[in-house]
C-alpha cells in the first residue's frame, strides 16, 4: 500500500465542465507535488468529470461521484472521509491557484503550528485588480464577509495575520482537527458553512493564518450567482443557525439584540430589492429548525476549549463595519 500523501486536494464538482480542467492544469503545474487530488462529483449533468481521469494521468485522482447534489458541505466531508493526507486543501472548481500555492500554504503550516487553518488570497478571476477575500471576518451580529472584498488587489490583504476564518474555496485545514469537530454541518447545504466549522474550530483552540503568498484567482459563485433567491436562502438560514449554535456565553444573550436588528434590516432592503420570499423562507425554517441548533449548541458550548474574550479578540466589533463593507461589496454592481 502506498504511503498517505502530506495533503489532499478536495474539489467538489457541480455543472463545473466550464472551469475544472483549467483548475487541474493549475494543481498540475505545482511547484509541491506528491499530493492527491480528491474529486466529489456531486450529481453534475454536464459530464464534466467523464474523461478527467484519462486527462490526467500524472494526478493521483480520485472521482466520487454522487446520484445527486447533496450540497457543498455534505460533498466536501465525503471527500475529507475519502482523502488520506494529513493536510486538506479545499479548493472550488473555479478557483485556479498559482504554482507555489500549495507550497506556501504548507510553509505555514509547518512555521506556524499553532494554526490549524490557513486561508488563501483570493483574487477576482473576472476583476484582477480586485481581491476576492483575504479570510474570512465574522461579526458580532452574526453576519460574516471576506476581508478586503473588492479592494484594491495592489493596496490590501498583503501582509500575514491571524483571521477569523478561512473561505473554503480556498483553504487548508489540518484533517485530525477537522474531523475531530465533525467537519461541516450537512444541513447547511451551503454557504456559510465554512464560518460555522471555523468557529467550531476556533472554540477547540485552533487558530487562522491569513497567507498572502498563497494565490488563487476564483471566478466565484459559478453555479448559484451573488444575488440568487438560492444564496439569500441558504446565507441568512445558515447565518442564524450559525449564531445560535456557536455564540459563547454570556456574549449571545449580550449580541442577540443586534443579531435581531440587523435581521431586520436585511428583510427590509431585500424585500424592496424583490426577494422578500427568499428571506422570509430563510427565517422562518431557520426558526423551525432552532431545536436541532440549540441541540448542538448544547454539545459545541460544552467542549469549548478557550476563554470566550479569546474569541472576541479576533472578531468584528466595530458596529458600523458591516453596512461599510455591505456598500463596498455592492460598489459598480
Amino acid at each position: 500500500m502506498s504511503s498517505s500523501p502530506p495533503v489532499s486536494v478536495i474539489i467538489v464538482a457541480w455543472n463545473s465542465k466550464r472551469y475544472i480542467s483549467r483548475c487541474l492544469d493549475a494543481l498540475l503545474s505545482q511547484t509541491h507535488q506528491g499530493f492527491e487530488v480528491v474529486i466529489i462529483d456531486n450529481g453534475s449533468t454536464d459530464g464534466g468529470v467523464l474523461l478527467l481521469q484519462e486527462q490526467y494521468p500524472d494526478l493521483k485522482l480520485t472521482i466520487n461521484t454522487l446520484n445527486a447534489n447533496l450540497g457543498f458541505a455534505p460533498a466536501n466531508n465525503i471527500g475529507v472521509r475519502l482523502a488520506r493526507g494529513k493536510w486538506i486543501a479545499l479548493l472550488n472548481a473555479d478557483a485556479f491557484p498559482e504554482d507555489n500555492w500549495l507550497e506556501k500554504l504548507l510553509l505555514a503550516a509547518e512555521q506556524n503550528p499553532q494554526s490549524g487553518m490557513f486561508s488563501s488570497r483570493q483574487i477576482q478571476y473576472n476583476s484582477p485588480n480586485r481581491l476576492d477575500g483575504a479570510g474570512d471576518a465574522y461579526h458580532i451580529s452574526g453576519l460574516a464577509w471576506r476581508n478586503y472584498y473588492n479592494y484594491p488587489a495592489s493596496e490590501y490583504g498583503l501582509e500575514p495575520r491571524e483571521v477569523f476564518s478561512p473561505c473554503a474555496a480556498a483553504a487548508l485545514y489540518s484533517r485530525e482537527e477537522f474531523l475531530k469537530v465533525g467537519g461541516f454541518d450537512e444541513e447547511y447545504f451551503s454557504y456559510f458553512e465554512d464560518v460555522d466549522l471555523g468557529f467550531r474550530l476556533r472554540l477547540s483552540g485552533v487558530k487562522c493564518l491569513y497567507v498572502p503568498e498563497a494565490v488563487v484567482r476564483h471566478v466565484g459563485s459559478a453555479s448559484t450567482g451573488k444575488r440568487s433567491d438560492f444564496s439569500v436562502y441558504y446565507g441568512y438560514r445558515n447565518m442564524i443557525w450559525t449564531f445560535v449554535k456557536d455564540m459563547p456565553s454570556p456574549y449571545f444573550w449580550m449580541f442577540l439584540p443586534l443579531h435581531i436588528t440587523t435581521l431586520l434590516f436585511f428583510f427590509i432592503y431585500l424585500t424592496a430589492r424583490g426577494q422578500g420570499s427568499a428571506i422570509s423562507r430563510a427565517i422562518l425554517d431557520a426558526l423551525r429548525g432552532l431545536p436541532k441548533a440549540v441541540a448542538k449548541r448544547k454539545v459545541i458550548q460544552k467542549n469549548i476549549k478557550i476563554k470566550p474574550q479569546e474569541l472576541l479578540k479576533v472578531m468584528s466589533t466595530g458596529l458600523l463595519e458591516p453596512y461599510h463593507e455591505f456598500i463596498n461589496r455592492n460598489k459598480s454592481k
